[in-house]
């Protein structure tokens, strides 16, 4: 049977097979946590500590997704995937999925207005990936 994740491989799908590499995952982990600690830093703006979080969050959701064997080609889907990289639920991708909606307007369209409860969320989603990626096999 094929994986969820072979489904999304091929012509003009967001996915491609890619050997994992230890070495590659272990830097995107370790990006991320650092990130995810510096987001949680008061001093900085809402809007750094909202940059630092969602990129936290990338960092470690792609680590994920390198670990089970694939590539992304656009951000967006390493979010989507998380029911099949670690098992997590809506609870935590929609957040995500949100901050990302939200991280596009800021880049694109100059229109970044994040609220301490958002960040909060952020923040928790994030810690809540982390400890999963924590705990995949190496």
């Amino acid at each position: 049977m094929t994986s969820p994740l072979e489904n999304l491989c091929g012509p003009g799908q967001p996915l491609r097979k890619e050997a994992p590499d230890a070495k590659e995952f272990a830097g995107l982990e370790r990006s991320g946590l650092m990130r995810l600690t510096d987001a949680q830093n008061e001093a900085n703006s809402l809007e750094s500590q909202f940059d630092l979080a969602y990129n936290a969050a990338h960092a470690l959701c792609l680590a994920a997704l390198r670990r089970s064997g694939y590539r992304s080609a656009n951000r967006y889907i390493v979010f989507q995937v998380l029911p099949h990289t670690l098992g997590l639920g809506p609870e935590v991708w929609r957040v995500l999925a949100r901050c990302h909606d939200l991280r596009n307007r800021g880049e694109y369209a100059g229109d970044l207005e994040v609220d301490e409860r958002l960040l909060t969320d952020l923040i928790n989603a994030c810690k809540i990936v982390a400890a999963a990626v924590h705990k995949l096999p190496l």
